[in-house]
């Protein structure tokens, strides 16, 4: 396994890979010196938020089964035009206070903006506006968060895993059964109305990579490299 997909915790003993005074760098350490979050979700969290922001500004963050919630706080990092974050799980972690806490001393002009909300994910409500965001949501919680971002009419992004978990579908005959999930999942939502980007983040990170972008076709999109 490359080290950027490490599930050890960073610690203030690993500083000295992320040298240098651009905002990755310094949110890198900031997530060092609070030591509880593995080394393999920072670099997630940044990837998945670097490819949504350039298609998505604006609007408040709703990230859904948020963990630690670190992408809710880095898409706010990304494009400070977005007004708050929310940031969902039923179980939340023990240690996302602590985190949230050493980001928005770092970044004050986080103050206020990010609220945690231990909820199942039918409890939240969406907005058109929002922007839905989730880094691997396991099965079918994909699914869910999908039909409750289109249900809105907001835009979302989503990184797939588990997908064994979900029934096969009638493409898994062609190509590998996870994919065949998700190319359906990206099918039902340009059905559904949505404009569909299909990227993927370094496999060094997760071989569970592919990142599924949609948003209604009536809504114009921010373009990005």
């Amino acid at each position: 396994m490359h080290a950027n997909g490490s599930r050890n915790r960073l610690t203030p003993r690993q500083l000295d890979l992320y040298l240098g005074d651009n905002l990755f760098a310094r949110l890198a350490r900031t997530v060092c010196n609070v030591g509880v979050l593995p080394r393999k979700e920072l670099h997630e969290a940044w990837e998945v938020a670097r490819r949504v922001r350039r298609r998505f500004r604006g609007g408040r963050v709703v990230d859904l089964c948020c963990g630690h919630g670190l992408l809710a706080h880095v898409m706010l990092l990304l494009d400070d035009t977005a007004p708050t974050a929310l940031a969902v799980d039923t179980r939340l972690t023990l240690n996302h206070r602590a985190l949230s806490e050493a980001i928005v001393a770092a970044w004050p002009r986080l103050q206020g903006r990010v609220t945690f909300v231990q909820a199942a994910l039918k409890e939240v409500e969406l907005h058109k506006d929002d922007v839905v965001v989730s880094a691997h949501a396991c099965g079918s919680l994909t699914d869910d968060i999908l039909q409750r971002a289109q249900a809105a009419g907001a835009r979302v992004a989503v990184l797939p895993c588990c997908q064994a978990l979900r029934e096969r579908g009638a493409l898994d005959g062609w190509m590998d059964g996870a994919l065949a999930v998700d190319v359906e999942r990206a099918t039902q939502l340009r059905a559904a109305g949505y404009q569909i980007w299909t990227q993927t983040i370094p496999a060094e990170i997760s071989p569970k990579n592919r990142l599924l972008l949609g948003a209604p076709v009536h809504r114009p999109q921010s373009q990005g490299p």
